[in-house]
């Protein structure tokens, strides 16, 4: 059974598509990071649209296709397919869709286990003598500053770019951070270190008022950093160690630094994580505790040998 599609196969437009779907996604209530995540994404979809057609079954083909890309991890099939399930869920709202065809089919089952580990604390020791030798400046201070944020205070990248001037109390040692998700700032009690490093950034560079983080350079200059900004800087100085890990890293580091300080007590540790479950820590955790028998799992088999 088909259902009336936007516009026909022959005389489908990518672009045409594209402007449409930023006009609708401005009516919804999603942050302007998630706004244009779903813009980047949606192109794959519209080219399926684009080459397949549109009928009842296109949302559950478009998911079997994703699922049989090689190059696609399963959390970036997920969000392909979760950005063509806003679509179309927002095209059937308004009228343009005469039914949901999202209805009844779930996203790819996923590893809750983290793919990739965090900062170690012997590379975490590499980056602090690398930073400490580093000339002072306006590219260094603000390095210091970002990666006090990231690893003692363990704050996303996007919240790092969201932070204002007038949301840091160095005095008060506390900063408000809007969340995740969240529709309102929280406090968040700064690490001695984090405030010295945000100061020595502050004095320096004369950031008096707006956005904290700006670009030092370029067209750009003086504008809020953006999170690839945030990527892009902190990805130079873990190339030029060679570590290779991500910015989400230093969460990682942070998180797991506290479950291992406070034994496992994940209520306390999530007062800081500001995690809205306990479910992710005890992912953390439970790699912590596998991580920890591990020496005790290689005994078992101690006398087994092959070689």
């Amino acid at each position: 059974m088909d259902i009336t599609p936007v516009t026909s196969k022959q005389e489908f437009s990518i672009d045409i598509a594209l402007q449409q779907a930023e006009l609708l996604f401005r009516t919804m209530d999603i942050a302007d990071t998630t706004r244009e995540d779903y813009l980047k994404r949606l192109p794959v979809f519209l080219e399926y649209v684009k080459s397949n057609g549109l009928n009842i079954n296109t949302y559950l083909e478009f998911k079997r296709y994703l699922g049989n890309l090689p190059y696609y991890s399963v959390s970036t099939k997920n969000k392909y397919l979760t950005t063509a399930r806003i679509y179309l869920k927002e095209l059937n709202r308004i009228g343009k869709l005469p039914q949901d065809i999202t209805q009844n089919i779930k996203c790819f089952r996923q590893n809750q286990k983290h793919k990739r580990d965090g900062i170690t604390q012997q590379e975490m020791d590499r980056i602090m003598e690398a930073v400490a030798d580093m000339q002072k400046s306006k590219d260094s201070t603000r390095l210091r500053a970002i990666l006090s944020l990231l690893a003692l205070q363990g704050l996303r990248q996007v919240e790092v770019v969201r932070l204002d001037v007038k949301d840091i109390d160095l005095v008060g040692k506390t900063a408000q951070v809007l969340g995740k998700g969240r529709d309102d700032k929280e406090t968040i009690n700064l690490h001695p270190e984090t405030v010295k490093a945000l100061k020595e950034y502050m004095d320096y560079c004369k950031i008096k008022d707006g956005a904290l983080f700006v670009s030092n350079s370029g067209n750009s200059k003086n504008a809020r950093l953006t999170t690839r900004s945030i990527r892009g800087i902190v990805k130079e100085l873990l190339d030029s160690l060679g570590i290779d890990k991500t910015t989400h890293g230093f969460r990682h580091y942070f998180t797991t630094t506290l479950i291992k300080t406070y034994k496992g007590d994940l209520t306390q540790v999530s007062r800081y994580t500001r995690h809205k479950s306990l479910e992710m820590l005890q992912v953390y955790n439970d790699t912590i505790i596998t991580q920890r028998d591990l020496p005790r799992y290689y005994n078992a088999f101690s006398g087994v040998k092959f070689i």
